[in-house]
């Protein structure tokens, strides 16, 4: 089924002349030259929407190296903005797992990561994330409590079944982030009978899932009002 979506932005900023101002002001004067590139190339993308926003790819730039992370995942890449971001952001001997079944988006974003000369740093798996996550998980070799951070943005309805495995892999103290979590700030919105079913499933399933989080005593949770709502778990135990 053919991404559909009712909103023409993630920003849930109430108006668009504010969110015009925050990207002027402090996001794009400081974007490196090859996520700009990135991104205009993706905007003309058709699923160009999925791509995560330059705000955001800037809170995780900065969330990341406050963190010291070294070793870390991405689940969901599409054409790599936010991969860019993390790999720009990560030290000279840092690492990164980058999960989906979709090779083709991925490498319309490579020639930007090689220009950015950080394409050592990324180990691409063509591959449904959840068998991939399990062998991980079964192969041993210490990828349990190895990874500093996970970044989650791929199919929504998993997302509750990557926890439970990002919870293992993720070492304790580090960090899990969930994209997408309010939805195009669909959550409190009455229902929508012309709202296709895909983005309706994902809204009933978001809502669900946000409660789960608020009660899952092994992390710590802040859900941030960027993009369409970001939500991050600091692993507990």
């Amino acid at each position: 089924m053919a991404y559909q979506c009712p909103y023409d932005e993630k920003s849930l900023l109430k108006t668009e002349a504010l969110h015009k101002y925050i990207l002027e002001t402090s996001v794009l004067p400081r974007e490196p030259e090859q996520l700009r590139e990135l991104r205009d190339m993706t905007n003309r993308h058709p699923r160009a929407l999925m791509s995560t926003p330059p705000e955001e790819g800037q809170f995780l730039s900065i969330l990341l190296k406050l963190s010291n992370a070294k070793k870390t995942m991405e689940i969901g890449v599409f054409t790599g903005y936010s991969l860019l971001c993390t790999a720009l952001a990560l030290p000279d001997e840092g690492k990164i797992t980058a999960i989906d079944p979709d090779r083709a988006t991925f490498e319309l974003g490579l020639p930007f990561i090689k220009k950015a000369g950080v394409e050592s740093k990324i180990s691409f798996v063509e591959s449904e994330a959840l068998p991939y996550l399990d062998h991980l998980l079964e192969q041993g070799g210490g990828e349990e409590g190895s990874y500093d951070f996970a970044f989650v943005d791929a199919d929504k309805t998993n997302y509750g079944n990557y926890h439970e495995r990002l919870l293992k892999l993720v070492k304790v103290g580090g960090v899990i982030a969930y994209d997408n979590t309010l939805w195009f700030g669909s959550l409190t919105e009455p229902q929508n009978p012309e709202w296709p079913l895909f983005f309706q499933s994902v809204r009933e399933f978001f809502t669900k899932f946000n409660k789960f989080l608020a009660s899952d005593s092994r992390v710590e949770i802040s859900q941030i009002c960027i993009g369409d709502g970001l939500t991050l778990c600091r692993r507990l135990a």
